[in-house]
């Protein structure tokens, strides 16, 4: 059915997250770099091997992805799509899989020299929680990203992708201040578009308190949050704001067209699925209408005068369309880009290296394009 139902929902959370509405609060900033960033790369990853066959829609699949998506499916969780937001936010995410996966393998959590603090800066309409992850290298000044979660703009939070922020703070030695968007449904679009923006433009007007560098300002994201680090860049540049110096998009939401060839492959993919994504769509648009946005289908945007931008794709993804498309639209508008697709690995695979291999190699991929845009 061609209704536009917007892959606008994927970065669901690592899939089902455990987490509160709003995102994590100050009491956890402190804290975050424990047992989440267990997740983050590591030189010690061991070879793990699934219980079963690979499942009849990624027979391709790597055996330690695999374990994880074994690992997740055990927890029986009801499907989002049968859930309120409220109950999906209870649900296991694949963050949960992997941190049981490295216990019951013995796989030792990897160390980060990062420090974390919690800061709540004001938006339209209330205020947002930003977590900021500082390399403890006593530099006077780092090169900052502004980091996006996934989640479908629905579920997810500040933990559950707490590795990918500490092994971008850990491994370019910049700060990374993940921002803690407000949800939908209690908070409809556009409200995490202009949440993603007022955190940019605070990063930008308030660097030099973080020790971050002015002049050197990237956005990153994953999967929804992939879509608010271009969205957030196409409206720096529209409001004369400093324009960002990289992007960092890990399979983004880029279109609104459910019919893709990887949507149709990967429909009954795990973690994310189509019907998920029907799901999702319901709670944060206010309308269909809203699917043809340009902050939602980046595909139809003017992307003239981006920074360079890299692009991040999972084979086993209902969005890897997406993120082919929009590096073609890139690509024809002039921007420098660069990209990889990781054959045999699922949707939320970023930020797994401490299990799965290709996420390593993703997670190195990432962090030397930026240390690359920010002369590192």
């Amino acid at each position: 059915m061609k209704t536009n139902l917007l892959l606008l929902a994927a970065g669901v959370c690592m899939s089902v997250a455990a987490c509160t509405s709003n995102g994590s609060k100050k009491a956890a900033d402190s804290s975050a770099k424990g047992d989440t960033a267990a997740m983050a790369a590591t030189d010690t990853t061991k070879a793990l091997k699934p219980a079963g066959p690979a499942p009849s829609w990624a027979p391709t699949m790597k055996p330690e992805m695999q374990v994880v998506i074994e690992k997740l499916a055990s927890y029986g969780d009801k499907p989002i799509p049968e859930l309120t937001a409220v109950e999906a936010r209870k649900n296991h995410t694949p963050t949960d899989a992997v941190m049981d996966v490295m216990k019951e393998h013995g796989i030792a959590k990897p160390v980060f020299n990062v420090d974390t603090m919690g800061k709540d800066i004001p938006v339209d309409g209330g205020t947002i929680h930003l977590r900021v992850y500082t390399p403890k290298t006593n530099a006077s000044s780092y090169p900052v990203i502004v980091y996006y979660h996934g989640g479908g703009f629905v579920i997810a939070n500040l933990d559950v992708y707490d590795a990918s922020a500490n092994v971008l703070a850990d491994k370019t030695g910049a700060i990374v201040v993940s921002v803690a968007y407000r949800l939908a449904p209690e908070h409809k679009f556009p409200v995490a578009h202009n949440d993603a923006y007022a955190a940019y433009k605070w990063v930008v007007n308030n660097a030099a308190s973080i020790k971050g560098d002015a002049k050197k300002i990237a956005v990153a994201g994953e999967s929804a949050g992939g879509n608010l680090a271009i969205a957030t860049a196409i409206k720096a540049r529209d409001s004369k704001t400093m324009v960002p110096t990289a992007i960092l998009a890990v399979y983004p939401v880029a279109q609104s067209d459910m019919n893709t060839t990887s949507y149709i492959k990967y429909g009954n993919a795990k973690p994310l699925d189509k019907a998920m994504m029907g799901w999702f769509v319901k709670n944060y648009l206010n309308s269909m209408a809203e699917a043809k946005d340009p902050r939602i289908s980046l595909v139809t945007a003017n992307l003239k005068g981006l920074p360079p931008t890299t692009v991040i794709n999972a084979e086993i993804d209902p969005l890897q369309s997406d993120g082919m498309m929009i590096v073609d639209k890139l690509k024809a508008a002039g921007v420098t880009v660069d990209s990889k697709k990781y054959d045999g690995v699922t949707h939320e695979f970023f930020g797994m290296g401490a299990v799965v291999p290709e996420a390593k190699d993703a997670e190195e991929y990432a962090v030397a394009q930026l240390k690359k845009a920010f002369g590192m």
